[in-house]
């Protein structure tokens, strides 16, 4: 398992996006030398865990449970497949892409070890929106991207440092519980009959999902 590229984004005005300033980070490309990684500080406040990186529409993207955005190259490469057309490392919007992991798959609560020093924990799958859409320029994108359910995994970071690509990348924990980064997304998004089953996920889970969940339980115990 090993870390293909660490990927940033600048600001840049484009014209599908409903951030205040018309602005967005999600053009993200790979980078060369280490890249410094640390928890950002609370949604709303904190941006991208990875220095040099834009998230430009605080109310949606980064904070500590959003730190750091990772997919994986085979589902870009299904993509590509799918699409007809290439897509580069970073094309998703992801900070880092992956190989031989399967990030979609990955538990919440999983821990990867990256490089030397940098851990992250799995919290959440990435929700699309309109801006992701109008990124890739592909009608209808939101739905797609649903339908397929190879998310990526939003993660949090558990211990700082620096990152670069070419690192490898090793899980040094694996919780118990089932609940994966895919199903997490389901949940919250085409099937929320599954939200009572990420409880067993626990705090691991994104603070949002978690509320989420514990509410549905709530309303059918009534």
């Amino acid at each position: 398992m090993e870390l293909l590229s660490v990927n940033v984004g600048r600001p840049r005005p484009v014209p599908y996006t409903d951030q205040a300033e018309g602005v967005t980070g999600i053009d993200k490309r790979p980078v060369t030398g280490p890249v410094r990684v640390s928890a950002p500080g609370p949604k709303g406040t904190g941006g991208s865990g990875l220095a040099g990186d834009a998230v430009c529409d605080l109310r949606h993207h980064g904070g500590d449970d959003q730190a750091v955005y990772a997919f994986a190259r085979e589902d870009l490469d299904r993509w590509e497949r799918e699409l007809g057309r290439p897509l580069a490392n970073g094309c998703f919007g992801e900070n880092i892409t992956t190989s031989g992991l399967d990030v979609s798959g990955a538990l919440i609560g999983e821990r990867w070890r990256i490089g030397p020093t940098v851990v992250l924990e799995v919290t959440s799958g990435r929700i699309p929106c309109r801006t992701f859409q109008g990124h890739l320029g592909e009608r209808g994108w939101v739905k797609r991207f649903t339908r397929k359910g190879a998310t990526g995994a939003y993660l949090r970071v558990i211990e700082p440092g620096e990152i670069r690509a070419g690192d490898p990348v090793e899980i040094i924990h694996r919780p118990e519980h089932g609940v994966t980064a895919a199903m997490e997304f389901r949940a919250t998004t085409t099937e929320r009959e599954l939200l009572p089953r990420l409880l067993a996920a626990a705090d691991a889970l994104h603070p949002e999902t978690l509320a989420a969940a514990r509410k549905y339980v709530a309303a059918q115990t009534r």
